[in-house]
This record gives structure tokens, C-alpha cells and sequence, in this order.
């Protein structure tokens, strides 16, 4: 029977799975920063059509990002296109879920805004499951009720993953925008992403001038367990990919476990130590993230098996 370390070490990471940590926001009226954007080294480039447009301009940014995101325009070597639509509740909703529909928007996934229940997704997912390359659909939550919510949310057919808004959460809760005020939604949205088996990326930091708090805040994200962060200016993509990276003092310790692990299955064992630290199941599955947040394969082969 095979463990669940070999099950990880044999399968590739799910497709539904964005490509790297790093997340860029770019407003959909200003196209002039689109390309920009795709070339700032961000894995993911989501062009927005909700919060940083004003009522008037919906169209003009709808036209723009249409055409920014036609696969003929695409370039070998780009980070994953994504688009966030306006809340499906609206009209502006319905028109961008009517774009995708058509066929005229083309992103690699859609964000869909203030989600509070699963309905949403649903309608979203229908919209876009008739496309020749149909996007992948991600919910962001971002209000008290979609928190509370995300036990049937994340568990809905069709969505890929899930991202935290702290602001809009922390004005629909009455709380301040504090890393501590938000521990609780954050820990919420990675516990209900993790079971559901979907990836959950994190809020942006908002003082683009903090470097600090963005990395303590980057690094706090890791620790909850988020598979990611939002920027909202290219300059804090390094500090993000830089926070979500293991360092190499933790790229040695996930390999010492790991080479244990594989001369412990070889001898018949199921737990050994590294370097004075009991290793078990567990241990290697946290050795493996590690090891994956690196981009490297891990080079064991066997595994360590529960005890019966």
C-alpha cells in the first residue's frame, strides 16, 4: 500500500495550484501597467475590474482587459492571467460573467469578490465551464459572513482556491487592520482551505513604504499556512517570494529529515531521528512543504510508513 509520502513524492502538484507565491493586483482601467505587471516577476497577474474602478469607468476597463487577455495577445513566458469580475450580485457582475460566456474573456482564473456563499461560485463556474480553456475560479473572502460560510464554500464543485481580503473585513467586522485582529479569519481561511484541498493566498499588505511590516507580515502568512501573497505595487514581490522561500538552514533540516526517513524505510522502520528530533509521518510531510516551497524535487524515493 502506498504511504502518504510516496503519494507526494510520485504525484505533480495539482494543476489547480497557482505556479509560485507571489500575487501582483493591477487595476483593469489603467492598462498602460499591464504589461508592466507581467513582467515584474509576479506568478500570478490579476487585472481588476472591481474595487480600483470607479461606477463610471466599468466598461472602459472591461474593454481593456478583453483585449488584454485574448489569446492572441499572450506571450510564451507570462505569469498566470487572472482576472477579479465585479460581485455576481450586481449588474457589472453579470456583465463580466456575459463576457466570459462569450468567449471574449480569457484569463488563465477569475477571482470572484465578497463571496458569502457557495451559490456564488456556482454561478460563476456554470459561466465559465463552456470554454475551450475555462478558467480556473477562485472565491475571495472578505467579510465576517463569508468566514463564517467557508465550511460550504470551499467545498463547492469548480473552485480552485481561495483569497483572504483583510480590508473589507476589517470594516464589514468593526476590528482594527491588525496582523493581530486578523489571525482569527486568516487561520480560518488556511483550516478550511487545507480541508478542502485548496490553496489560500493571503490578503495584500497596504503601506507600501513598510518593508518591514510587508516581511513580517509575508512571513507570518507563511507560518499560518498560506500558499501565497497579494502585492499591490511590484516592489514588494521580492519581499514576498523572499518570505515565502525557505532559508537554507530549513532547506538542510527538511533534507537531514528526509534522508532519514528513506534509510529508516530501507532498514524496516517506521520512525527514526534527525539530528536529535524524532522523525514520524508527520515530520516528513512538513519536510516535503518545505522542500516544495524551494522548487526542488525531493530526491528520496521510499518513505516512512505509520506503524500498525
Amino acid at each position: 500500500m502506498q504511504s502518504p509520502l510516496d503519494r507526494v513524492i510520485s504525484v505533480p502538484p495539482a494543476p489547480d495550484r497557482p505556479s509560485g507565491p507571489t500575487w501582483l493586483v493591477t487595476p483593469g482601467i489603467a492598462p498602460a501597467r499591464f504589461h508592466t505587471a507581467v513582467g515584474s516577476g509576479a506568478e500570478v497577474v490579476l487585472l481588476d475590474l472591481e474595487d480600483s474602478v470607479p461606477a463610471g469607468s466599468k466598461a472602459d476597463a472591461r474593454a481593456a482587459v478583453l483585449a488584454f487577455t485574448d489569446v492572441r495577445t499572450r506571450r510564451s513566458g507570462w505569469p498566470l492571467l487572472g482576472v477579479r469580475i465585479n460581485a455576481v450580485d450586481g449588474a457589472e457582475g453579470l456583465r463580466d460573467l456575459a463576457a466570459m460566456d462569450e468567449g471574449t474573456l480569457k484569463p488563465d482564473l477569475v477571482v470572484v469578490p465578497k463571496v458569502e456563499s457557495g451559490r456564488e461560485i456556482e454561478a460563476v463556474v456554470q459561466a465559465v465551464c463552456g470554454a475551450q480553456a475555462a478558467p480556473k475560479v477562485w472565491a475571495l473572502i472578505e467579510s465576517p459572513r463569508g468566514v463564517v460560510a467557508l465550511p460550504d464554500i470551499v467545498h463547492t464543485p469548480g473552485l480552485s482556491g481561495v483569497l483572504f481580503g483583510a480590508a473589507d473585513y476589517a470594516a464589514a467586522a468593526g476590528c482594527q487592520l491588525t496582523c493581530r485582529a486578523m489571525w482569527y479569519p486568516r487561520a480560518q481561511l488556511v483550516t478550511a482551505a487545507a480541508a478542502a484541498s485548496i490553496p489560500a493566498v493571503d490578503s495584500p499588505f497596504f503601506s507600501l513604504d513598510d518593508q518591514d511590516g510587508l516581511r513580517r507580515d509575508a512571513l507570518e502568512a507563511v507560518e499560518l499556512g498560506f500558499a501565497g501573497k497579494v502585492a499591490v505595487h511590484p516592489r514588494q514581490l521580492s519581499v514576498i517570494a523572499q518570505a515565502f522561500a525557505p532559508s537554507p538552514r530549513e532547506l538542510e533540516a527538511a533534507r537531514a529529515v528526509l534522508d532519514a526517513a528513506s534509510l529508516a524505510a530501507q532498514a524496516g522502520g517506521a520512525i527514526t531521528t534527525a539530528d536529535g528530533v524524532m522523525v514520524g509521518p508527520p515530520l516528513v510531510e512538513a519536510a516535503l512543504a518545505v522542500v516544495r516551497r524551494a522548487g526542488h524535487r525531493p530526491a528520496v524515493t521510499t518513505s516512512v510508513t505509520k506503524a500498525s
